[in-house]
């Protein structure tokens, strides 16, 4: 397995989708115990950890969690356990996780399907600010 930030959870997102990068901005601002780094499912680091993980990209394109050495979690759980890290209100939507998974990626589905259509895409991934850097893992 490749070198990774030790007590870091990964979030793996789609470096041109203008949702996920402006989703990520937002992980970043509300991610005040620093649990998280992130990297493109399209970077060399991004693919060497689908890679090892075996998932099927054709099937997930958009966002992945992984925790290294205990579990990885995908489309709308990766979405939710993310969200459910930052305490407060945002707390709530781990309740959404007693939704089975089928009816939940439905909706996911539906938005990560559409998502360069509504928001966008870029030419090439985000490049981070300075300031940003050390949440990337490349």
């Amino acid at each position: 397995m490749i070198e990774l930030p030790e007590n870091k959870k990964i979030i793996l997102f789609d470096g041109v989708c203008n949702l996920c990068n402006q989703t990520v901005l937002r992980i970043i601002k509300l991610d005040k115990k620093d649990n998280f780094r992130f990297t493109s499912l399209q970077s060399e680091m991004g693919k060497k950890i689908i890679e090892d993980l075996k998932i099927d990209t054709s099937k997930v394109d958009s966002i992945i969690l992984f925790e290294p050495k205990i579990a990885y979690y995908l489309k709308s759980t990766a979405a939710l356990k993310i969200i459910g890290t930052f305490g407060g209100i945002w707390e709530v939507s781990k309740f959404l996780l007693f939704f089975p998974s089928f009816i939940r990626d439905f909706v996911y589905d539906i938005i990560a399907k559409n998502r360069y259509k509504w928001f966008g895409k870029k030419d090439q991934c985000m490049i981070p600010t300075p300031d940003l850097l050390s949440k990337f893992i490349d």
